[in-house]
């Protein structure tokens, strides 16, 4: 004989499945430690498991049911906490190494412009000179026929600098000139200085704006101490060029 039970949406739900939704709750339980600290009468609520031949199960409550949402709430909420840090963190990081990065570029900057500034800064041969004779002066002092320089006034010993950054390429006696120093410029011009007295660099010796190179004086063929001056596109003599425009065009007040 067949038995047959009612259907429909009002019929309540037997003690197995009840007792087996309640197992996934102590499943839970397990896993997150809160078993372990569940009250007894929390357990004692509910009625002993049946011996129907299926697995014991054990139920709980409302309340224990409240600790667990609180639990897995409260893990969530940590977790969620532990992400907004470490992303702080980077973000951190990606700022510093970013500043970093600025303030080196604004160093190298700083010292490039640095550079550029001191190799593109002039100064007179002679500070607090003025010239004496003039470029292409005519007269047969000058075996070209011209003064082929400018000569600035100084007495004997007055000290002669460099007017910028270069290489010393002579350093000695130059017929005519006497005493003379011929510096490469930076840029591959060349400067010459002439009658000197006594020299202080030697071939090779890098100079800077201002260095002390000698003293002017009276030795070459001259009538009288002072300091010829020349500014070449070459080394060779005769590639002269107006010393005077050539200072004003590297910013020497003259």
């Amino acid at each position: 004989m067949a038995f047959t039970r009612a259907t429909g949406k009002h019929r309540r739900p037997t003690r197995i499945k009840r007792g087996t939704a309640r197992a996934a709750g102590v499943a839970a339980l397990a896993t997150t430690g809160v078993v372990g600290t569940v009250a007894a009468p929390a357990f004692a609520a509910e009625p002993a498991a049946e011996q129907t031949g299926l697995t014991p199960v054990i139920t709980i409550g409302d309340a224990v049911a409240d600790q667990i949402d609180a639990q897995a709430a409260a893990q969530r909420q940590a977790a969620e906490e532990a992400a907004a840090r470490k992303k702080a963190e980077e973000a951190a990081r990606r700022q510093a190494a970013e500043a970093a990065e600025r303030a080196r570029e604004a160093k190298e900057r700083a010292a490039r412009e640095a550079e550029r500034k001191r190799l593109n800064t002039f100064v007179p041969p002679i500070a607090g000179s003025y010239v004496s004779t003039g470029y292409k002066a005519g007269g047969a002092v000058w075996s070209s026929g011209s003064h082929t320089g400018v000569d600035f006034h100084a007495a004997s010993g007055t000290p002669v600098q460099a007017v910028g950054m270069g290489t010393v390429v002579e350093a000695g006696w130059g017929g005519a000139y006497g005493n003379q120093v011929v510096i490469k410029m930076h840029d591959g011009t060349y400067t010459q200085y002439g009658h000197l007295s006594s020299i202080g660099v030697s071939v090779g010796q890098q100079v800077t704006p201002g260095q002390r190179i000698g003293l002017s004086g009276a030795t070459g063929n001259v009538t009288g101490a002072h300091l010829h001056f020349e500014a070449r596109t070459s080394q060779k003599y005769g590639s002269d060029m107006d010393p005077v425009a050539y200072l004003r065009a590297h910013g020497v007040d003259l």
